[in-house]
């Protein structure tokens, strides 16, 4: 029996990761491990680690590693508890193969300790860019410390072989966050307004705003200009949810706060799991802010997205997406195109079947291929 570890340290990450975690622990031939870490073990982020345990989901450890606070030194110290924290975990497991996705920092010290025990790494999300963000160094970083890819779209898959990847190891699943709108049955309207506290056919926004780690002295400036963009749009509720534990959160989440006390019209949550944001986004009027559930999962749902800043510069975008700068002017008039946009579905991120994908990939690995960590450089 092959032992396949898969690493969650955020909400989103978890909800992402679900529709492959439940596959994987279907096959008989795998011993999942789910490893839990960083904000799910957090009661400032919402201990969204009981989001994992009310799915019924088997958490084989959990390995504390966040610091307290959000500037580059806390950011740095996570950075090496994860290391440190997981280097010994993997010692005493050492699993065949380690599933992790995306691009954050904590996910980077992982990998070096998976890379130190020749743990083969499996990484999905590769070869995207977010041109604004830390995460395009750390998301190419875990690609080279990867053996197999599973990026979300065919222009990620041939970024990826660009960067010497063996074409034969990098495979187009899609992506899980489309698998989880197509497959998981959705909340309807009324259970939305009801769970959500949102008055009957009220229209709403779903907002999340990261920190442009790369902007992060402009975090404060660039927050209040988005508040006096949805101060100025009263006409909606906003249902905003708090930024991941980046370098300038901290900042934001005081500006939040403050802001949705003062303003009837604004409620703030840590979390609200996979199921119910999903479901809320499929009603909103649109998606505001910087996150890349407003690049991958929104259009999926075919609802718009205002899309703010550079965080998400160079990604894959559908027509359903309103890009604009940081400015509240800039904003608005993004934010008046979207509620006129047409509520169109995309299938720029895949068909829905991406877990299948992966998990067939991963069987026949093992089935038919003998690892060698020692990788050639593949020119094109």
């Amino acid at each position: 029996m092959k032992k396949i570890a898969i690493v969650t340290a955020t909400r989103a990450e978890y909800g992402i990761l679900k529709p492959l975690i439940c596959r994987l622990e279907q096959e008989k031939e795998f011993e999942v491990q789910l490893y839990v870490t960083g904000t799910h073990l957090s009661k400032r982020y919402g201990n969204t680690k009981q989001e994992i345990e009310a799915d019924g989901i088997r958490i084989y450890k959990e390995i504390p590693i966040l610091e307290e606070g959000n500037m580059p030194y806390a950011i740095s110290a996570t950075m090496a508890n994860a290391l440190r924290r997981f280097a010994k975990a993997f010692m005493e497991d050492l699993p065949d193969l380690l599933v992790v996705l995306g691009d954050r920092t904590e996910i980077l010290g992982i990998c070096c300790a998976a890379m130190n025990e020749n743990i083969p790494i499996a990484h999905l999300h590769g070869g995207e860019l977010t041109e604004g963000a830390v995460d395009d160094c750390v998301r190419h970083a875990i690609t080279k410390m990867s053996y197999l890819h599973f990026p979300a779209a065919e222009v990620y898959r041939k970024r990826i072989i660009q960067m010497g990847e063996d074409p034969k190891r990098v495979i187009n699943a899609g992506a899980l966050g489309v698998e989880n709108i197509l497959h998981v049955p959705l909340y309807d309207r009324r259970t939305v307004e009801k769970e959500l506290g949102i008055a009957k056919d009220q229209a709403y926004v779903i907002v999340t705003f990261h920190p442009v780690t790369l902007e992060r002295q402009q975090a404060g400036e660039q927050t209040r200009e988005l508040l006096a963009a949805i101060e100025e749009e009263s006409q909606y509720h906003y249902l905003i949810t708090k930024p991941n534990a980046d370098a300038g959160a901290g900042e934001i989440n005081r500006m939040l706060e403050i802001f949705a006390k003062e303003h009837k019209h604004v409620q703030i949550t840590a979390s609200l799991g996979m199921l119910r944001y999903l479901s809320a986004v499929r009603y909103s009027a649109f998606v505001l802010g910087n996150s890349s559930s407003g690049i991958i999962e929104a259009p999926a749902l075919g609802v718009p997205t205002v899309n703010i800043g550079n965080r998400q510069m160079g990604r894959l975008m559908a027509d359903t997406i309103i890009n604009c700068g940081n400015e509240k002017d800039e904003i608005v008039q993004a934010m008046k195109k979207a509620a006129a946009t047409e509520h169109k579905k995309s299938a720029l991120y895949g068909d829905g079947h991406t877990s299948e994908i992966i998990t067939e990939t991963i069987k026949k690995l093992f089935s038919e291929e003998k690892i060698d960590l020692k990788k050639h450089f593949y020119t094109i």
